[in-house]
C-alpha cells in the first residue's frame, strides 16, 4: 500500500481560550487510500486528543462530517488523501457561515430550523390506506434524486446568499420542500410554497450553481429549486 507524508493543517478555535481561531499543522504519514477522517481520526488518537470534529457513520450517509478541504466543502469520509498527494498539503476548516461551537464544531441549530419551517414530512389528509400509499415509478421518478440528500449542509454553507442573510432558508431545505411538493402522495405544497415564495426564500437563489459542486450526493440541486420556481409562479397565477 502506498503511504506518504502529508502536512496537515486545522483550523482550531477553543472559546475557553481562544480569542480568535488559530491554525495549527500536524505531519502525518497517510496511505494514499485513507480518507481526510482516517487521518483526522490518527490526530485525535496519537498527537492532540483535544482536536474536535463530528462524526458518526463514516460511510456517507450521516452527512455529519461536513468540513471545508482545501477550500472546498466535502465530507471528510468520502475525501481520499490520493486527492492530495501532488502538493502534500491539506488544510480543513469548518463550513463557513455558521457560529464554531468548537474546532471543526459548528452551530447548525439555524440550519435545522430552516428544515423544519419546510415541514418535512408526508402530509396526507385522505384516510389511512389498509397497507401503503402508492405511486406510479415515473411518478418516483420525480423525486428520486431529491431524496439522496443527506442533510450534511455542504451545498447550504457554500452557497453566498445564505453568507450574506442568516435568514435565508438555503439550498438543503428547499431541496427537501421539493422532495415533498413534488410527492405525488402529499397534499401539503401549499403550506410549503407560502414559505418558500418569499425573498428569504426561492427569489434569493441567484442559480450560482455553488450548491451543486458542493453536494457529495452529486444532486443537481438548482435543476430542483428552478422547478420550484416555476411552481411557485404557476400557483399565483
Amino acid at each position: 500500500m502506498a503511504t506518504q507524508k502529508f502536512t496537515v493543517e486545522v483550523k482550531r478555535f477553543n472559546p475557553d481560550v481562544d480569542k480568535e481561531p488559530h491554525w495549527e499543522t500536524y505531519t502525518v504519514e497517510a496511505d494514499l487510500m485513507d480518507r481526510v477522517l482516517d487521518v483526522l481520526n490518527y490526530i485525535k488518537w496519537h498527537i492532540d486528543g483535544t482536536l474536535t470534529y463530528r462524526r458518526s457513520c463514516a460511510h456517507a450517509v450521516c452527512g455529519s462530517d461536513a468540513m471545508q478541504i482545501n477550500g472546498v466543502n466535502k465530507l471528510a469520509c468520502a475525501t481520499l488523501m490520493k486527492e492530495f498527494a501532488k502538493t502534500g498539503k491539506v488544510t480543513v476548516a469548518p463550513l463557513p457561515g455558521l457560529p464554531v461551537i468548537k474546532d471543526l464544531v459548528v452551530d447548525q441549530s439555524e440550519f435545522w430550523k430552516k428544515y423544519e419551517a419546510i415541514s418535512p414530512f408526508l402530509i396526507n389528509n385522505d384516510p389511512a390506506p389498509e397497507l401503503e400509499r402508492l405511486q406510479t415509478p415515473e411518478e418516483h421518478a420525480l423525486i428520486e434524486e431529491s431524496t439522496k440528500c443527506i442533510l450534511c449542509g455542504a451545498c447550504t454553507q457554500s452557497c453566498p446568499s445564505t453568507w450574506s442573510n442568516p435568514d435565508y432558508l438555503g439550498p438543503a431545505a428547499m431541496l427537501k420542500a421539493y422532495r415533498f411538493i413534488f410527492d405525488s402522495r402529499d397534499q401539503g405544497a401549499s403550506q410549503r410554497l407560502k414559505v418558500l415564495d418569499s425573498s428569504q426564500g426561492l427569489w434569493k437563489c441567484y442559480t450560482v450553481f455553488n450548491c451543486v459542486a458542493a453536494c457529495p450526493k452529486e444532486i443537481d440541486i438548482t435543476k430542483h429549486l428552478s422547478a420550484l420556481k416555476r411552481k411557485a409562479l404557476t400557483a399565483n397565477l
